[in-house]
């Protein structure tokens, strides 16, 4: 075998692992595979975590259009566990589009840690329902 084969050959393999991988960042996958391994139970008493879990969740189950770093999570650290309010805002800052005056409240989730549920008033404001999934 020469070495221009074996350059042909390996640009074959290269160019279609790197569209590859283009598509599954630009879907998301990453991120919800990534979200899937390190969520865990204990996961729910972290804020930290709950919020990165809530930024996947939200950006990809089509609740906003927003990208995960223009949403704002505005948590209470007062509130009881099992009704801990999460508001999502749209943040208008560095690369986010909109106005820069404004913070605009998107919906709320309040989430039950203890019994590891999620509501939310996404489309109906002050009405809590189950988050769509």
């Amino acid at each position: 075998m020469t070495i221009r084969q074996r350059i042909i050959r390996r640009v074959l393999m290269v160019i279609p692992m790197a569209l590859l991988t283009l598509v599954v960042m630009r879907m998301g996958w990453l991120d919800q595979a990534a979200d899937k391994l390190t969520f865990s139970k204990v996961s729910w008493f972290d804020n930290t975590a709950l919020v990165e879990h809530f930024r996947t969740v939200v950006t990809h189950n089509g609740m906003t259009h927003d990208r995960k770093d223009c949403l704002l999570f505005v948590l209470n650290g007062n509130d009881p566990p099992d009704a801990t309010n999460l508001e999502v805002m749209e943040r208008h800052s560095g690369s986010c589009p909109g106005d820069r005056n404004t913070l605009p409240r998107l919906f709320t989730l309040r989430v039950d840690r203890l019994s590891q549920s999620v509501q939310t008033d996404w489309q109906t404001p002050g009405v809590f329902h189950a988050m769509p999934q």
